[in-house]
């Protein structure tokens, strides 16, 4: 868990991190974010410890161009954490989410030494004893790792992934910088703690601290690896674990071409058409048969064999289907398919953590216009992506909130059509969904299932007859005893709280200020030395003192109206 910064720690611990991140907020104009947030405040940075300048060469660029400037020039947590959040338009604008999506691990190369020496300290062995050649050079850098090839004592080629050094310590400051900040958001802010800025950044640790162990990454494509070992059409990385740890992995070497890369796919005798069918039909296999995912499948990350043979790559990020989840989007897709609005309406509202869903009539109504767009083309040219996002923009509007894994789904299934089209112009996404989606509702209504399902839901309305009176008991029991408790939660005080804040400062200032005054007068007339012009200088030194900071307090009131 984030450990929660304290007082002490938060005036001293990482104070030039804090700095720079406040620098450069204000440098690509959020300068009013720092000052609502009261961030240099309460880590006790003055003005003057910090330029309060805004880049005049940022004023060309958009609010959500220089977001995503500011997250690139912060470096890896934070652009790990845009770069997760890019796949949530549930609580980003689109506008912020295109360009989110932009960002790039632009991280310079760590030193190839540095990468062998954290391999021999994790394996615990000199390098020439572990490995036959051992590249210095990178093929790849990325802002949590970079990968080396490197060849094993037997000859057998393989690539390591090694963990930029200090990286763990870097994301532990920042993710405690960043729910600090969370924090006086939610304090400060209006409106904010809708957005729970707290919770997306708890939820952020728990994925990047997954990412940073590739133990977690390893045991995800060995799982990948027996979900398709009978599949000829695909081709998953052998995993070394004697030469895995936390902090590297090491995999099979695989030379392949990018999905992307047509020319050289025909050049290599592979048929593009064939590769576009493939890849749509293992990412559905993927989501429909085993409800384990890629969650990132974008060209740069699938390459291209002989005999057109698919190989993914980078697993790292990986979502889970339910399987309720999968019957949910099954119906969505067949209701798509067969135009019929209601599937589609009720299908949403199971996927839905919300029980009591309002205009739900306006749902289904918005969901037919949206079905009357498609109703004259064929299935052929019917484009699923467009209708997903679509659909994604109504349960925004409707404000239906759903697991986060159903974003990352629908992204998926979005991403591969693309790729398909790319690939093929030809490209059926229907063609390839339908079958999926149709198998899966026939599972449903098979009777050995349906058995299964009333025989497990007897169990628990059994469980719940036998347990209901013992509850009833507590209740009353509690409520006897004085025990239950009810919790109350005050919205809408925070202004006024943060009112009568400025309204102490200003009392506690003026009063020092006063005591200031009347204790170099009082000097003055002791006629305490050292004098200058029979006048003791300790007290001058007050009234100048106590003149700048009457000055300071009257401009700040007349210019912001706060302390």
């Amino acid at each position: 868990m984030i450990r929660k910064i304290g007082l002490v720690n938060r005036t001293y611990r990482h104070i030039n991190r804090y700095r720079q991140i406040i620098t450069v907020l204000i440098k690509y104009g959020f300068g009013d974010l720092v000052s609502e947030t009261n961030l240099a405040k309460y880590i006790n940075l003055g003005k003057k410890f910090i330029p309060w300048k805004k880049d005049k060469k940022t004023e060309s660029l958009s609010r959500w161009e220089r977001v995503r400037k500011v997250l690139e020039e912060l470096g890896p947590t934070f652009i790990k954490l845009g770069q997760i959040m890019s796949n949530r338009p549930d609580l980003l604008p689109k506008e912020l989410i295109y360009e989110l999506e932009k960002l790039q691990d632009s991280v310079p190369q760590f030193s190839g030494k540095d990468a062998q020496k954290l391999v021999e300290n994790e394996l615990g062995k000199p390098i020439y004893e572990i490995f036959k050649n051992f590249e210095t050079c990178p093929i790849a850098s990325a802002s949590v790792s970079q990968v080396h090839r490197a060849e094993l004592i037997d000859g057998e080629e393989i690539v390591v992934k090694v963990q930029r050094p200090g990286i763990e310590h870097i994301i532990e400051i920042d993710l405690e910088i960043m729910l600090h900040f969370a924090n006086l958001t939610e304090k400060y802010i209006s409106g904010m703690d809708i957005l729970s800025p707290i919770n997306i950044i708890k939820e952020f640790e728990k994925s990047i601290k997954k990412e940073i162990d590739f133990t977690i990454e390893a045991s995800n494509i060995e799982r990948f690896g027996r979900n398709f070992q009978d599949d000829m059409t695909i081709y998953v990385p052998k995993v070394y674990r004697d030469y895995s740890t936390k902090k590297i992995l090491t995999m099979e070497f695989i030379d392949g071409i990018k999905v992307s890369n047509i020319d050289a796919i025909l050049g290599t005798g592979n048929d593009p058409k064939i590769i576009g069918s493939r890849s749509a039909d293992l990412v559905l296999k993927q989501v429909f048969e085993h409800g384990f995912f890629h969650a990132d499948p974008h060209p740069g990350n699938i390459l291209v064999l002989n005999n057109n043979v698919i190989c993914f790559l980078d697993f790292g990020m990986m979502g889970i289907c339910l399987p309720k989840h999968k019957e949910y989007l099954s119906n969505i897709i067949v209701g798509v398919v067969k135009k019929d609005p209601k599937i589609i309406t009720k299908s949403l509202i199971k996927f839905s953590y919300i029980d009591n869903i309002k205009n739900i009539d306006e749902l289904e109504y918005q969901i037919s216009v949206l079905i009357e767009q498609y109703s004259y083309k064929s299935l052929k040219d019917l484009n699923i992506g467009d209708c997903l996002r679509q659909l994604i923009k109504l349960i925004l509007e409707f404000k239906i909130k759903t697991a986060p894994d159903m974003y990352l789904l629908m992204k998926a299934l979005i991403t591969v059509e693309g790729v398909g089209r790319k690939l093929d112009p030809d490209f059926n996404a229907v063609e390839h969904i339908e079958p999926f989606a149709k198998k899966i509702l026939k599972e449903r209504m098979n009777p050995l299932k349906l058995t299964k399902d009333i025989y497990l839901s007897m169990i628990e309305f059994a469980f719940f007859l036998r347990d209901f009176p013992s509850e009833i008991k507590t209740i009353f029991e509690q409520i006897k005893h004085g025990q239950l408790k009810l919790k109350f939660e005050h919205r809408g005080l925070e202004p006024m709280l943060k009112t009568h804040e400025r309204i102490s400062n200003r009392i506690a200032f003026a009063i020092v200020l006063a005591s200031l005054i009347v204790g170099s007068s009082l000097i003055i007339l002791s006629g305490i030395p050292p004098k200058w012009n029979n006048i003791p200088i300790i007290g001058i030194l007050g009234f100048v003192a106590g003149g700048i900071m009457g000055f300071w307090l009257l401009i700040s009131i007349l210019r912001h109206g706060k302390m």
